[in-house]
């Protein structure tokens, strides 16, 4: 029997952190380490209780989210920690910034419960989680913000597949959508996406959509 996930939830609401907690640590394979309702503190326990996921709400008191995620995953970060942000469709802005401080992945706060396991879960294996939803309006309304200037022409060290796959993943499908539009399976989609962080040098999924919009990949 595998290990559980271990979760640190930190939301500086008591009501919302109560119902995440009592979600997560009622289910099977999942383990609350720890909660706390500021971004230092989730800082500050992270580096004690080595959570495998932690769940971040993005505002909170003495340390917002952000710069708790910049922390806990950020660049130079020797031991980066996978956090899942949770937002709201009027906090889209913050998304943006969260994903830049080195965040796997964001679900909406109304997220069911089930939605909300299956994101810690795929968090915690590596992968990445965008909702194409919020993704989709991200992308809209922030592409514009991480676009190179009109003098940069970077070489992408990608086949021409590879790009495409890229694109569709910078549009916020998943594996399945990406798999229906391009007419292959969603392993070869898997595949695709495992050569392209491969060739770029890039973590995740995040940081894949994140480059295709620096790097002028789509509109």
């Amino acid at each position: 029997m595998s290990a559980p996930i271990r979760v640190l939830v930190c939301d500086d609401q008591m009501l919302i952190r109560t119902g995440l907690v009592t979600i997560i640590g009622a289910q099977p394979g999942f383990e609350v380490v720890g909660e706390c309702g500021d971004g230092r503190a989730a800082v500050d326990l992270a580096a004690r209780l080595h959570p495998d996921v932690v769940v971040m709400d993005v505002r909170m008191p003495v340390l917002d989210g952000i710069e708790a995620t910049r922390l806990l995953a950020g660049a130079g970060v020797p031991h980066p920690v996978k956090v899942l942000v949770l937002t709201t469709f009027n906090l889209d802005e913050y998304v943006y910034e969260a994903l830049r401080a080195g965040a796997s992945g964001f679900l909406l706060k109304d997220a069911p419960p089930d939605r909300l396991l299956h994101g810690i879960r795929t968090v915690a294996t590596g992968a990445a989680l965008l909702d194409p939803e919020v993704t989709r309006r991200l992308v809209g309304r922030y592409g514009a913000r991480i676009r190179p200037s009109a003098d940069a022409a970077p070489e992408v060290p990608l086949t021409p597949r590879e790009l495409e796959v890229l694109r569709l993943l910078a549009d916020g499908m998943s594996n399945s959508e990406i798999a229906e539009r391009l007419f292959i399976s969603q392993e070869t989609v898997k595949t695709f996406v495992s050569r392209i962080l491969t060739k770029l040098d890039l973590r995740d999924r995040v940081q894949a959509v994140v480059y295709a919009y620096r790097h002028g990949l789509v509109t």
